[in-house]
């Protein structure tokens, strides 16, 4: 199952009293494909909807109105559903009481403050659609005008989210692609069990983003530790090959010895090998006494490193 229809399930168990049935059919009407005085036409692919739609169609209005049902199958195997309500009496009795005009517009007399996230709720059932969040943060609904999409804009903008819009083709889509808002929205329109989901899902990916961050770090300061390590390595090939290990001092002696038997050892692991154990700072000036010492002679002879 999608993610998409996981938000679907969680919206279609909270559909539970008459208010919200009312509301939420209201949302999936107002979204659906086709409203002109002659003919309402909703389509869709998915289960749930294809479990809500009709049962609320029944509870508001009863026997009353007759629908049309037709399938499709798809290439990809799904199947098309299409739901139209014909003959015009019946089209103006479901536009009047839901306050559907030729523009459609979301009229609030519909929508009482405690059935807003039910409205929203069946938009998502009609239109909405949710990318796999393992993959991408992006929620999204369609609507066939570009003035109900602004007007669901401003309804997502008094429940506290920010959506953005975009016409694609013949239709406008408002989206939303911030975690936070994501989660809150879901939490509003009654998908609770799809926000725990959400934050489930980002957590693992704060702790797989620590981990690489933490493998990227490490493998840098191995990096670091093997130049620097090579770098020391040249440098006291270059005094032996001048035959200047003998004028070391016993301190300088004994690291640079230490080094070229060691050269992956870091300067912490050289410290407490040698017979008198000094610091790490310690260690790494007496490192650049010997690169001092080997550029000197390259200097003195005309050697490139």
């Amino acid at each position: 199952m999608s993610f998409s229809d996981q938000v679907r399930e969680c919206i279609r168990n909270t559909i539970n009293d008459q208010d919200k049935r009312f509301a939420c059919l209201y949302g999936m009407l107002l979204f659906g494909r086709t409203v002109t005085r002659e003919e309402i036409v909703l389509k869709s692919e998915s289960e749930v909807f294809d479990s809500v739609f009709p049962i609320l169609m029944k509870t508001v209005f009863g026997a009353s109105v007759p629908l049309q049902i037709e399938s499709k199958p798809r290439k990809s195997g799904e199947i098309l559903h299409i739901y139209r309500i014909t003959g015009e009496s019946y089209v103006t009795m479901i536009r009047r009481r839901f306050h559907i005009h030729e523009e459609r517009r979301i009229d609030m007399r519909n929508l009482p403050t405690n059935s807003i996230g039910m409205f929203l709720g069946g938009v998502f059932l009609t239109c909405g659609s949710m990318t796999d969040p393992m993959k991408a943060y992006h929620l999204e609904f369609t609507a066939p005008t570009e003035a109900l999409c602004k007007d669901l804009c401003d309804i997502l903008y008094s429940v506290g989210v920010h959506p953005g819009m975009i016409q694609r083709r013949y239709a406008y889509s408002a989206y939303l692609k911030m975690y936070e808002e994501i989660g809150d929205l879901l939490t509003f329109i009654g998908a609770q069990r799809c926000t725990l989901d959400l934050i489930d899902i980002q957590i693992d990916k704060e702790v797989k983003n620590k981990v690489n961050r933490m493998n990227n770090c490490d493998m840098a300061n191995i990096d670091k530790v093997i130049s620097a390590s090579e770098k020391q390595v040249r440098d006291i090939e270059t005094i032996i090959a001048f035959d200047g290990m003998q004028e070391l001092t016993p301190e300088l002696r004994e690291l640079a010895e230490l080094r070229i038997e060691n050269p992956h050892l870091s300067l912490a692991e050289l410290s407490e090998m040698l017979s008198k154990p000094i610091g790490r700072s310690g260690v790494n000036h007496r490192f650049r006494r010997l690169s001092a010492i080997a550029e000197g002679y390259r200097k003195e002879h005309g050697c490139a490193e």
